[in-house]
This record gives structure tokens, C-alpha cells and sequence, in this order.
């Protein structure tokens, strides 16, 4: 086989091996929808935010640059309006998605409590399931 050949092969395998993993990874977090959204499966604020917020914001919640600048949220005075926050949770903005389809409205409550509360936040004043419920039906949601 030449160097061509065994570099096409070596890729093939690596392809299998990653879809493998993507397909285990979405039956895990019980993400076989056939429409692909996520069914996210935490039970608490900080589980969400570590399951699927940090992966862009970070662990410490500092942001950062790469393909795209995300935004800090550690010590950051936007969190103080809890409607901003709900709306950019729910409908997202930019390269935020929006996850009013892919979180219940105790996750979204709960994440949004968590990120309002620590990283140098303290937030209190909670945004409640029903305040997520609100905002999702007026989107035509739930």
C-alpha cells in the first residue's frame, strides 16, 4: 500500500471510530431525537452550565476567542437584568444558540440561577420555571 493509500485508510478508521463515539455520546445524553435536538438529561443549574454551557463560556466562566469571541460570563453586570438573560437563553443572539427547545424550563431556570450566583455573580433574584414558561409560549413554544 503506498503513503497515500495507508494515510486514506488511517483516516477511514478514524471517521468510523469518531461517528462510533458521536452516536454513543447522543445515546448517553439522550440526544436520538431524528431531528437532532438535544434532550438534555441534568437535574441541577451547575450540571447544565458543565454539561453544556461551558463548552463555549468556559469552566470559570471567562469566555474566550477562537472561531468566534464568546462573552464572560464571570462578574458580568448584564446578569443583574434577568430578563436579558432569559431572552438570550431562550431565543439566543448571534453565535448563542437558543435552547428554549432543548432544555426544560427547570433547566433553563436552573442554569440561569447557577451562572447568576457564582463566577463572581450574586444575582439572587431568581428566574422561576414559570418565567421560562412565559417567555417560551409567547415564543410559541410550550
Amino acid at each position: 500500500m503506498t503513503g497515500a493509500g495507508v494515510a486514506t485508510s488511517i483516516l477511514a478508521v478514524m471517521a468510523l471510530l469518531l461517528g462510533a463515539g458521536s452516536v454513543a455520546l447522543a445515546q448517553a445524553t439522550g440526544d436520538t431525537a431524528s431531528a437532532g435536538q438535544a434532550a438534555a438529561v441534568s437535574t441541577t443549574g451547575e450540571q447544565t452550565y458543565r454539561e453544556i454551557c461551558q463548552a463555549c463560556h468556559m469552566a470559570n466562566a471567562e469566555g474566550g476567542q477562537g472561531a468566534g469571541v464568546v462573552p464572560a460570563l464571570a462578574a458580568n453586570a448584564h446578569l443583574a437584568d434577568r430578563q436579558f438573560v432569559l431572552d438570550r437563553v431562550t431565543h439566543g443572539k448571534g453565535g448563542m444558540p437558543a435552547f428554549a427547545e432543548m432544555l426544560s424550563a427547570e433547566q433553563t431556570a436552573g442554569v440561569i440561577g447557577y451562572v447568576r450566583t457564582h463566577f463572581g455573580n450574586s444575582y439572587t433574584d431568581a428566574v422561576t420555571p414559570a418565567d421560562v414558561k412565559r417567555v417560551t409560549a409567547a415564543m410559541g413554544g410550550d
